[in-house]
């Protein structure tokens, strides 16, 4: 893990130093997170066999900076308003109903390839990249003090832009990304999980070209 995080700081000073490149875009947009969670289960002392967690979808808003690094490729860093992330209870404890909320602060660095050519209306592009997911103000209706362990995951993406004029556009895309976090939750007996979020995202927006 120490060595992807040292990975996603090159990438993100990089991304820094790219500044002075050809070309900047600015995007915003919808992004819907739609989690396949897969967890090992819930264990701790008095917990039935078979507990475990299902971990909910969810929407918010997301801001991308891409800097051109050379001709076709950029450097892109998308940041997202912190989604709230919900777990029901599900297997031999669904009756609990939801279990934990959360929301995650998730940047994400992408070196991306832009196929086609500078003045072309449309334009697909793909991408591989670094995400680091950290959770914040993880609570639960059932009084147990919550930590959710720190992400670092690879990350894909691949999507569509399509041109307005010379500096307005419209865009579409897919990311898939790795998100897994070690979960504990401590109140009158210790509970332990690993969730593996499985999340993929479905992005529309606006891009600003300068």
């Amino acid at each position: 893990m120490q060595s992807n995080i040292r990975i996603l700081m090159l990438m993100a000073l990089a991304a820094c130093g790219a500044a002075h490149a050809q070309s900047s875009t600015f995007k915003f947009g919808v992004v819907r997170y739609e989690a396949h969670s897969k967890t090992n289960g819930v264990t701790g002392i008095g917990i039935p066999p078979g507990a475990d967690a299902t971990v909910g979808d969810a929407t918010t808003v997301v801001f991308t900076s891409e800097y051109e690094v050379k001709p076709n490729v950029g450097i892109e860093l998308v940041l997202g308003v912190p989604p709230k992330i919900t777990a029901k209870g599900s297997g031999t404890v669904a009756f609990l109903g939801e279990v934990l909320t959360a929301r995650n602060v998730a940047p994400t660095v992408f070196v991306t390839y832009h196929f086609g050519q500078d003045g072309d209306r449309l334009r697909p592009y793909g991408g591989i990249g670094l995400n680091y997911t950290k959770f914040t103000g993880a609570s639960t209706p059932y009084g147990w003090n919550v930590k959710l362990s720190d992400s670092v995951g690879l990350a894909a993406h691949a999507g569509l832009n399509y041109a307005l004029d010379k500096q307005w556009g419209l865009f579409g895309s897919v990311a898939r990304i790795d998100v897994k976090t070690n979960l504990v939750a401590t109140g009158a007996v210790v509970l332990q999980s690993t969730i593996d979020f499985r999340p993929w995202t479905y992005t529309v927006g606006a891009s600003y070209r300068f």
